[in-house]
């Protein structure tokens, strides 16, 4: 089968990989789409951390039909995504015509949804929604103030935006592509401003300028903007592109409340994946969708992964592997 395959110390290259060499699991899955996320393109540009164990077929998300089922909840043709569990990591993942896999790391592809559409969501518009849905059981609503996306104009970002705008928040993106206003403001921000204002050194506590936000940056930013996060507001942390360290102080927690809430989109329960899933069906809206996504080859990958990791990469990437 066509598969893009990382081997160590190799450059990442297209290969037909044989089947026989995929890993354990009771499903096997005819793959028709996939996404390009950021921890694929750090799969493929870096390998390790990302990768751990070789060969590794990267690819975090995919989409397509059950061709063969050991298992009793699912039978031949059934429609799924799977998000996460580890693919293109520690299992073979999705950049290939075929992936077998647990019976326990699927869910039914949303009725009403098509394949393609699930792919441009994927990860990424999960994910945003998993913070969404954390920020509403911290009693954020639009009610208590803005609400600020981090990153706005990638793949997180985007859907953060949108959906968010769509449940009624005065959403303030913030993104290093200014390029990017008119963009921002069609999938529904209210206020576009420059990241510049979450860099550099700042104080243990800034003037209280939101209510929540959603950041898919990390590192020094994240101080940043906890530092400006109003009394008993919230932070839905998800990414780390702007590094893994943290150097902030105690002070927005013990001075003013402020939570710091950890999303974890790789191992969440199937019960809560379902519920985001459902969610994305009715808030995100499809047209939306479809002007922050594209699609390419599967040997277009190569070309995008430096791409995604740069902060080149506007809004969602669809694969097309099948």
């Amino acid at each position: 089968m066509r598969a893009v395959v990382l081997r160590e110390g190799r450059p990442a290259g297209l290969e037909d990989f044989p089947e026989s060499e995929l890993m354990p699991g009771e499903l096997l899955v005819a793959v028709s789409y996939s996404a390009l996320n950021y921890k694929d393109g750090l799969a493929i540009v870096r390998g390790a951390p990302v990768v751990r164990r070789w060969p590794m077929i990267p690819g975090i998300d995919l989409a397509g039909t059950v061709e063969h089922s050991d298992s009793a909840e699912w039978r031949a043709g059934d429609a799924v995504i799977v998000n996460g569990w580890g693919m293109g990591e520690a299992h073979l993942g999705a950049y290939a015509e075929r992936a077998r896999i647990p019976a326990a790391w699927p869910i039914p592809l949303p009725a009403g949804m098509t394949p393609e559409q699930a792919m441009a969501i994927g990860t990424a518009g999960y994910t945003a929604m998993l913070c969404l849905l954390a920020l509403e059981r911290h009693g954020l609503t639009p009610s208590r103030g803005k609400l600020l996306v981090t990153g706005a104009a990638g793949g997180v970002g985007s859907i953060a935006v949108a959906i968010a705008a769509r449940a009624g928040f005065h959403v303030v993106a913030s993104t290093g592509r200014l390029a990017e206003e008119d963009y921002l403001r069609g999938l529904g921000a209210a206020e576009v401003i420059d990241r510049g204002e979450f860099s550099g050194a700042g104080k243990p506590l800034g003037r209280e300028r939101f209510a929540a936000a959603i950041d898919s940056v990390g590192g020094p930013p994240l101080a940043r903007v906890l530092a400006q996060i109003q009394s008993d507001g919230a932070v839905a942390a998800c990414g780390l592109a702007g590094g893994m360290e943290l150097p902030a102080t105690v002070a927005p927690f013990i001075l003013r409340g402020v939570a710091l809430l950890g999303i974890n989109c790789v191992y969440c329960p199937r019960t809560l994946r379902q519920r985001a899933w459902s969610r994305l069906v009715t808030d995100l809206d499809r047209g939306m969708l479809a002007a922050m996504s594209r699609s390419v080859k599967l040997d277009d990958v190569f070309g995008l992964a430096p791409e995604i990791l740069a902060g080149k990469v506007r809004g969602r990437v669809v694969v097309e592997v099948g």
